[in-house]
C-alpha cells in the first residue's frame, strides 16, 4: 500500500535543546546526529501534505509536574525542559511552522494526558510516522499507545535514537513484533514518494 493512501501525521519528538545540544542538562548521545534527517523526514511528509505535529516536554520550575523518579535531580539541580526557557525550545533546525501543532506532554506517551488523540481523529489521520527522542522513553510509549489505539504506525530509525546502539536495536526489535513498521529514511522516501 503507498503510504500518501492513508491520511499520515509526523510525530516529531522532543527535539528540544535541552535533550539535543551537546552541553544541554538531558542530552542524548547522538541526538544533534539526528536533526538534519529529521528535517529532510519533515520536509518530505510537508511536501504531500501530511500534517507535522511537534511533540514537546515542558515542565514548572518548581517541578511540581515532573516524574517522580526525575524529581530529586530536577530538585538538585538538573532542570530540564523548564516551560519558557531556551531548553524547552525545539531546536532552531526543527522550528515548528505556523500550521504545525505543538503538543506539549509531562509523560513519556505523547498520548498520555494531551489532546493528541482527538487531533488526530479530528483530521482523520489513521496512520503515524514517528521519530525523535529517545527510544526506551518517549518514542516506545508513543508507539505502544498509537498501536494500542488502531494506528498504523511507521518508526524512522535513522530519525530517531537512544543512548546506546544495543538500546535503539532491542527496542525496533520489540517495536517490530507488535506490528510497526520499521523504516530508515530512504526506504520511507522511496514508498512516501513512489
Amino acid at each position: 500500500m503507498n503510504m500518501p493512501e492513508q491520511k499520515t501525521a509526523l510525530l516529531i519528538i522532543d527535539m528540544q535543546n535541552d535533550f539535543v545540544m551537546p552541553d544541554s542538562p538531558g542530552h542524548i548521545p547522538g541526538a544533534e546526529g539526528i536533526v538534519q534527517v529529521v528535517a529532510e523526514l519533515r520536509n518530505i511528509v510537508r511536501r504531500r501534505n501530511g500534517l507535522v505535529v511537534h511533540l514537546t516536554r515542558n515542565y514548572r520550575p518548581d517541578g511540581s509536574d515532573m516524574e517522580a523518579f526525575r524529581l530529586p535531580h530536577f530538585l538538585q539541580g538538573r532542570k530540564i525542559a523548564v516551560a519558557g526557557t531556551r531548553g524547552a525550545e525545539v531546536v532552531e533546525d526543527l522550528t515548528p511552522e505556523e500550521d504545525e501543532p505543538v503538543i506539549v506532554k509531562r509523560r513519556f506517551s505523547g498520548f498520555m494526558g494531551t489532546e493528541l488523540d482527538f487531533l488526530l481523529r479530528r483530521k482523520g489521520i489513521t496512520r503515524l510516522v514517528i521519530c525523535g527522542l529517545q527510544y526506551p522513553n518517549c518514542i516506545r510509549a508513543t508507539v505502544y499507545d498509537a498501536v494500542s489505539l488502531d494506528y498504523a504506525v511507521t518508526l524512522i530509525t535513522d530519525a530517531t535514537t537512544g543512548e546506546t546502539r544495543a538500546i535503539c536495536d532491542a527496542n525496533i526489535l520489540d517495536m517490530k513484533n507488535i506490528g510497526v513498521e520499521c523504516l530508515t529514511l530512504e526506504e520511507f522516501r522511496g514508498r512516501w514518494e513512489a
